[in-house]
C-alpha cells in the first residue's frame, strides 16, 4: 500500500474500492468496511488496482455510493517550466483597426502550428487578453492560439476622445478631464455603444478577417456570454464553444430592435456623449472601484485559492483604469442595452444548430454559482460538464493547468470525431452518461505538488439533484463548523 499524498493531519478513515460502488457498503481489495459514520478522510491512498477517494469535508461515503461516483488520482502535466528545459509558446501582441479609431488588440502564439486547430479565448468584464496569458503560453505550444481585448476594455480603448468640450468648465482646469464626457460627439463615435451586440460584431470580424477560418472558442465570465451569443448567430465559424463560468446575465436595458417601444422609455442607450447626471454618477462610481484598495479586494473575491499569484493581473487592471477614456466606457458597458438574444435564446440556438459545448465551471464561485452551469446542462444534456473545487470565477487563471488538460481532451475529442475519449475517461468507463465521476488532480507548480477535486457530470445528471447538492454543500460550509 503506498501512501500519494498527506496534506493534513489525519483525523479521518481512509478507505479503497473498486470503480463499482455498492449503495450500503464499499467493495476493498481485501475487506468490506461500512459506509457508516466514515467521514473527512484527507489521506490519499492506492492499493493495488482499487481506486483511492478523499472525502472532503462536503461528503461522506454513503452520499458518494448514492451519486455513483467513481474516484481516482490523475496526474497532469504542469504549466510550461523554463528551469526545465520546457519551452513555453511565445506570445505576441498585435492590433487590427476594425472601425476608425477603434483599435482591437489581441495576443497570439503558436501561429507556427499551421496545421493546428485555431483557438480564440474571449475575457470577462474589466479584464483583456493578458487573462489568457497561462493559455497562450501553454496551449500555443500545439495549437494556434488568439485572444482579445473586447472594445472599450484592456487596451482596446478608443484612441481618440469620442466628444469634444464646448465649454471648458473651471473644474476641468484643475485635472485631466475624462474622454467621453463632452459636450458633443465626434462622426467616428456616432451611435458608438460598448455593448453585446458590438461584442458579438467584433468577433466576428476577428475570427473571419484575422484568423480567417472556423474556431474553437472559449469565454470565461462575460466573455462566455459573447462566446455563446456569437456562436448562436454564426454557428458556421464555432467548431465548438468552451464556457468557463460564462454570467448568464448582461445588459439590463432593453434592446432597441428587439423592444423598441420599451427601449424609448429609457433615453440614454449607452452612447456618447454621457449626459450630465451619468457624468456625475460615474466619476463617484468610478473613483471608487478604481482605487487600487477596491481592485485587489474584488480580486480577492474571485480567487478562491489565495495563494494564486495576481500581481500581474492586478497591476494590468490598474494600468487599464489609468486611461482618460476608461470611466466613460465603463459607464457606457453598465448602461449598454442587452443583447437582441438572451443567454437562454442563444443557447437554445446553439443546441438547434448542434454546436458542440462544453462547460467548466468553478464551484466556489461567488458570483456565477456552478448552479447556472448545470442549468445548462439541464438544456443540452450532452454538453461534457467539469466542476473544479477548489477555484473561484477565473479558474483559467486560478487553475490553469486543469483547465488547459481539459481543453486539449476536449478539442482532441472533437477533432477526432469521438474516437478520443472526453478528459476523466477511458475506453472501459462506456457508461459515464449515467453517472457522476471524481477524480483528484495533481500537478506540479512552482516546484512543489498542488491538488484540486474535479467532476464530470453525465447527460442524466439531475438538475434538481445539482440544487440539493449545492443547497447541502453551501449549508455545510457555514453551519458545519459549529457542531459538535
Amino acid at each position: 500500500m503506498e501512501i500519494i499524498s498527506l496534506k493534513f493531519v489525519p483525523q479521518c478513515s481512509v478507505v479503497t474500492w473498486s470503480r463499482k460502488l455498492a449503495t450500503k457498503r464499499l467493495v476493498p481489495n481485501r475487506s468490506n468496511l461500512l459506509l457508516s459514520g466514515v467521514r473527512k478522510s484527507r489521506l490519499v491512498i492506492r492499493s493495488g488496482n482499487s481506486d483511492g477517494y478523499v472525502v472532503g469535508e462536503n461528503d461522506d461515503l454513503a452520499s458518494i455510493a448514492r451519486r455513483r461516483i467513481s474516484t481516482s488520482k490523475v496526474l497532469i502535466p504542469g504549466l510550461p517550466d523554463e528551469s526545465n528545459g520546457e519551452v513555453a509558446a511565445q506570445i505576441s501582441h498585435s492590433h487590427c483597426e476594425w472601425k476608425p479609431k477603434l483599435r482591437v488588440h489581441y495576443e497570439k502564439a503558436g501561429c507556427e502550428n499551421l496545421d493546428a486547430p485555431a483557438v480564440l479565448f474571449l475575457p470577462g468584464f474589466g479584464v483583456g487578453s493578458f487573462h489568457y496569458e497561462k493559455q497562450l503560453t501553454d496551449l500555443g505550444r500545439d495549437y494556434r492560439v488568439w485572444a482579445i481585448d473586447f472594445l472599450g476594455q484592456g487596451l482596446s480603448l478608443p484612441t481618440e476622445d469620442p466628444t469634444t468640450m464646448t465649454e471648458v468648465s473651471s473644474a476641468s482646469e484643475d485635472k485631466e478631464p475624462f474622454w467621453g464626457f463632452g459636450d458633443k460627439t465626434e462622426p467616428w463615435a456616432d451611435q458608438l455603444v460598448f455593448s453585446l451586440d458590438l461584442w458579438r460584431d467584433q468577433v466576428q470580424y476577428f475570427v473571419e478577417e484575422v484568423i480567417g477560418e472556423p474556431v474553437y472558442i472559449a469565454g470565461n465570465s462575460l466573455g462566455g456570454y459573447v462566446a455563446l451569443y456569437f456562436a448562436a448567430t454564426h454557428p458556421h465559424l464555432i467548431k465548438g464553444v468552451t464556457l468557463l463560468n460564462a454570467t448568464p446575465f448582461w445588459g439590463f436595458f432593453p434592446n432597441p430592435v428587439r423592444s423598441p417601444k420599451l427601449a424609448r422609455l429609457f433615453p440614454w442607450p449607452g452612447a456618447f456623449p454621457l449626459p450630465a447626471r451619468v457624468k456625475k454618477i460615474t466619476e463617484l462610481v468610478w473613483q471608487k472601484i478604481s482605487d487600487p484598495e477596491s481592485i485587489a479586494e474584488i480580486l480577492k473575491q474571485v480567487y478562491t485559492d489565495h495563494s494564486t499569484n495576481v500581481d500581474k493581473v492586478f497591476s494590468r487592471i490598474v494600468e487599464v483604469t489609468q486611461h482618460p477614456a476608461a470611466a466613460a466606457s465603463f459607464a457606457s458597458i453598465m448602461l449598454a442595452p442587452g443583447g437582441r438574444l438572451s443567454f437562454s435564446e442563444a443557447l437554445s440556438r446553439c443546441k438547434e444548430n448542434n454546436v458542440q459545448i462544453c462547460l467548466m465551471y468553478g464551484r466556489e464561485d461567488p458570483w456565477v454559482r456552478p448552479i447556472w452551469g448545470k442549468k445548462i446542462k439541464k438544456e443540452i444534456p450532452n454538453a461534457p460538464y467539469y466542476e473544479i473545487s477548489p477555484a473561484g470565477h477565473c479558474p483559467h487563471d486560478e487553475v490553469p493547468e486543469v483547465v488547459n488538460y481539459l481543453m486539449r481532451g476536449w478539442i482532441k475529442h472533437l477533432e477526432s470525431g469521438g474516437f478520443e475519449a472526453l478528459p476523466l475517461l477511458d475506453d472501459t468507463e462506456e457508461d459515464w452518461e449515467e453517472s457522476s465521476f471524481g477524480r483528484e488532480i495533481e500537478f506540479p507548480r512552482d516546484g512543489w505538488k498542488k491538488a484540486v477535486n474535479l467532476w464530470l457530470y453525465g447527460s442524466n445528471y439531475s438538475f434538481w439533484r445539482g440544487v440539493r447538492e449545492s443547497f447541502r454543500s453551501s449549508f455545510i460550509r457555514v453551519f458545519g463548523g459549529k457542531s459538535a
